[in-house]
């Protein structure tokens, strides 16, 4: 294996998965960061022994995310690439969202890519190079109902990518990734997908009359870390299928 390496937060389910899995295809070592579930984090790395290590942290803690990232830049130098993957959902009505339910979704979706990104970006800056994708959703350009938290969230994450790719130019490259309606579990269950009706009339709504599969995202991540996208930077790429195309 090569001495590249990469972070992917939230890399153990999911989209994340699917993200880990795709680095490792392309020979990097992937530290899987993930909050809570051990088991999902144990099954990623028992499946890529010598490819993948995992960490237990918050990335809404600050101090916790920078200790963990530290340790790993020490030993291993400035990471090739970060995936600020990891977010949550806390759908309410904005009249009875809860300020812990706002804090919630805005801390780790914003603020702990904040934290994240602040504890990798002086090392790949000093080397010279380094590679960061913030895995925004289509949400943070056009709202929807009881998601207030989310599409702020998700909103902040595309002008921070902006900021980013100014400020840490030209040694990293900063860009968002976009999906769209994607078959993974969580959308499943959020939007009743195994029930067929409900499936259709979610698919009636995307030009291409499907929902992604994890590996059509991943293999967007892979162009935005490779040379392809060499002189890209600050944008936003958007696989959603057509849905939000106007």
């Amino acid at each position: 294996m090569s001495d590249a390496w990469a972070i992917v937060s939230g890399g153990s389910r999911g989209l994340g998965r699917a993200f880990t899995e795709r680095l490792v295809k392309l020979g990097y070592q992937v530290l899987v960061l993930y909050r809570s579930d051990a088991s999902a984090a144990a099954e990623v790395a028992a499946c890529f022994p010598d490819q993948v290590l995992t960490a237990q942290v918050d990335i809404r803690d600050g101090a916790a995310t920078s200790a963990v990232i530290s340790a790993q830049i020490t030993e291993r130098g400035a990471p090739d690439v970060l995936v600020n993957n990891a977010g949550i959902n806390i759908d309410q009505p904005f009249l009875t969202m809860s300020a812990e339910q706002w804090s919630a979704v805005l801390d780790t979706n914003l603020t702990g890519t904040f934290h994240l990104t602040r504890a990798v970006a002086p090392a790949m800056v000093s080397r010279g190079r380094g590679n960061i994708i913030n895995v925004g959703a289509t949400t943070g350009m056009r709202p929807r109902l009881n998601g207030a938290n989310y599409c702020a969230s998700k909103a902040g994450l595309l002008q921070l990518t902006k900021c980013l790719a100014l400020e840490l130019a030209p040694a990293v490259r900063v860009n968002a990734l976009i999906p769209g309606m994607t078959e993974t579990a969580e959308l499943i269950e959020r939007y009743a997908l195994r029930d067929p009706v409900q499936r259709a009339a979610v698919e009636a709504e995307i030009p291409q009359r499907r929902i992604a599969s994890t590996d059509e995202i991943a293999a967007a991540l892979e162009f935005l870390v490779a040379e392809t996208s060499s002189y890209m930077t600050g944008q936003r790429l958007i696989i959603d299928g057509g849905q939000f195309m106007w």
